[in-house]
């Protein structure tokens, strides 16, 4: 147990990274899996498990029919997903919602991580971390830090460039959408992303966010 519980209600910057800087997202189809696996998991009581789900021919379809309308555990304000571990964003809907899916998440990963390399035991270290975010300036540069992850550590030029964040559903609203930010993201996308790519002034307001920072 936690020592102290998630409130409902309350949005966390939340994040888990692998055994030891072990390489766990290696090439597409896993970020990919790992993606959808947010949108799936984050609904209460789910009729299939992940594995059979990811049979659907039509998933598409089944995910409109028969999950999403469920009631939902968390909202996914953001997230980025990098080799080793990764950033979420999530806001608590119901008792105890972010660690049932966290823990479905990564059991789930963790299952199908170790059946495909012939591997057992934990994946993850530890407990994921958690910090409430408390105020939507400090949820304004918490965004943009965890985009500008992928530029930070030399895997892209531009944050547009990494294909597993949010960061492409800010800048871009006809894209279809994981994450839910309208309502603490006061800037239209363009806007959004002048502020996240002009880095004018970042290390003060990065200095500002530490406590925010989980790494």
């Amino acid at each position: 147990m936690r020592k102290e519980p998630l409130i409902n209600g309350q949005v966390y910057h939340i994040f888990s990274k692998s055994i030891a800087g072990f390489k766990i997202f290696r090439n597409k189809r896993e970020y990919e899996r790992f993606i959808e696996m947010l949108r799936f998991y984050r609904h209460k009581t789910v009729p299939i498990r992940f594995s059979y789900y990811e049979e659907i021919s039509d998933r598409n379809l089944y995910y409109e029919t028969k999950i999403g309308q469920l009631e939902c555990l968390v909202e996914i304000i953001a997230f980025c997903i990098m080799p080793t571990h990764f950033h979420l964003i999530l806001k608590q809907l119901e008792d105890n919602g972010i660690s049932i899916f966290l823990k479905l998440l990564l059991d789930s990963y963790t299952r199908y991580f170790n059946v495909k390399n012939d591997r057992k035991g934990p994946l993850w270290q530890g407990r994921f971390k958690s910090v409430l975010v408390d105020n939507n300036e400090y949820l304004l540069h918490l965004t943009r830090y965890i985009h500008l992850n992928p530029v930070s550590d030399g895997f892209v030029e531009r944050p547009e460039d990494w294909n597993y964040s949010s960061y492409g559903e800010y800048i871009n609203l006809e894209l279809s959408r994981l994450c839910n930010f309208s309502e603490y993201i006061n800037l239209k996308p363009n806007e959004y992303k002048e502020f996240v790519e002009i880095r004018k002034d970042y290390q003060r307001y990065l200095a500002e966010i530490k406590h925010l920072i989980l790494e």
